[in-house]
């Protein structure tokens, strides 16, 4: 299965809430921490889901503070 990586920089507080989010969203991707102490999150969105992924993103970003982060490995 080839994944797409997205990574985020989001603030400490809320990398759990999002990591909750994401995988109640069952098969769509997988959410891991990258850099705790740069509150970077890396996910690896399953074939298919990223149309889904950019929405939920773009509706999380009303509550929650994240910066897309490119170049990333």
């Amino acid at each position: 299965m080839d994944t797409r990586s997205l990574f985020l920089r989001v603030p400490r507080k809320e990398i759990a809430y999002l990591k909750f989010i994401i995988e109640s969203y069952e098969g769509m991707a997988v959410i891991r921490t990258k850099d705790p102490y740069q509150a970077m999150v890396e996910l690896m969105i399953a074939p298919g889901w990223e149309k889904e992924v950019d929405a939920l993103i773009e509706d999380l970003q009303k509550e929650i503070p994240m910066e897309r982060v490119e170049g990333e490995e």
